[in-house]
């Protein structure tokens, strides 16, 4: 039996108390759903500013109105430290998940995303040092390795960043180090690689590829690739993602805290193949679609070349094993969008 499933069977057995904050985002609100699915206590913090009101609503319709009881919402900022203080009052374990997370975003107000990502972070990490919080575990970034064109990705080899979102993602790893040597709080980050699966919001200018480029193929409309489509990432389908974080806050190994780990699948794939599978998925499932090209216009500043990771220290520290490949997850993700999105 793998690391996660023994963990599961001992979360049903001995229930804890949570705080997620961004609970209404899409990674926030897949935490809450697995956490409620698993009888634990969940606290939820979010202001909205880019998670929905109607992922709450999914949440409570998949696990039912017996589990949502155990489920808190308390909507606020996290630029606000009462706020936070408040969030983390009797709380075994905090996921922070709360942030501005568009490089494109950042790039034309840098200023918010320091506020909501550093400020906030600080915020957070304050609130939960002081409320003696078990585990402090927060969603760090593929962005910091920036610049560096070593591939896979290995987490103690980083280069310059390349956005003001990756100097924040970096900014909380600097943060969370000097808590553990100047306080004692234990911490571990997860620097995420594309994740991708349903409730990803397709819309506004900041939307991520899949579910943007979903949303495009089922309404009919242009894929717009930026630059040659040989640009490659590591997508994560979000059940991955969920796993990472439950075995992060849990863990016993000493030698796996005040640590960043990437949570990834250890596989690239291109644009262009991206595209080629969500074509083919879709129109598999609906023939009616037409056989589109996409058009392709400038690359994005701010974004890196390639990337990779190694997954090899989660795996080993953390027990970290993912069960979902590129094409399981967007399999799951395809049925979810074509009911979801119009």
């Amino acid at each position: 039996m793998s690391a996660y499933e023994n963990l599961k069977q001992k979360l049903r057995a001995e229930p804890k108390r949570w705080l997620v904050t961004g609970v209404g985002g899409f990674i926030g609100s897949h935490l809450l759903e697995r956490l409620l699915e698993l009888n634990q206590r969940v606290v939820g913090l979010d202001n909205f500013s880019t998670g929905h009101a109607r992922n709450l609503e999914q949440v409570r319709s998949i696990v039912g109105e017996e589990a949502w009881k155990n489920f808190q919402f308390l909507e606020g900022d996290i630029r606000d430290l009462a706020e936070c203080k408040c969030a983390c009052h009797e709380v075994d374990f905090v996921l922070h998940h709360a942030a501005l997370g568009s490089v494109p975003q950042s790039m034309l107000d840098p200023l918010a995303s320091h506020a909501s990502n550093v400020t906030g972070f600080i915020n957070m990490l304050v609130a939960a040092r002081d409320a003696k919080v078990k585990r402090f575990v927060y969603a760090s970034s593929s962005a910091i390795y920036g610049d560096d064109p070593e591939l896979p990705k290995v987490e103690d080899k980083t280069g310059n960043p390349l956005s003001p979102y990756a100097a924040t993602k970096k900014m909380n790893e600097i943060y969370a180090d000097v808590f553990a040597r100047a306080y004692g709080f234990s911490s571990i980050g997860l620097r995420y690689f594309n994740v991708f699966g349903p409730r990803q919001d397709p819309e506004g200018a900041y939307a991520a590829v899949i579910p943007k480029w979903i949303a495009a193929i089922l309404q009919r409309q242009p894929v717009l690739i930026n630059g040659d489509g040989e640009t490659s990432r590591d997508f994560c389908f979000v059940e991955n993602v969920v796993q990472a974080n439950l075995l992060a806050a849990t863990t016993e190994n000493p030698a796996a805290v005040n640590q960043a780990y990437n949570i990834a699948v250890g596989e690239r794939t291109t644009l262009n193949e991206l595209f080629a599978l969500l074509q083919s998925g879709l129109r598999q499932r609906d023939p009616s679609l037409p056989d589109q090209k996409p058009q392709h216009q400038d690359f994005r500043p701010g974004d890196v070349r390639h990337s990779l990771a190694n997954i090899g220290k989660s795996q080993c520290l953390l027990g970290y094993e993912p069960t979902h490949r590129v094409s399981d997850g967007l399999g799951l993700a395809l049925d979810w969008y074509r009911q979801n999105v119009i």
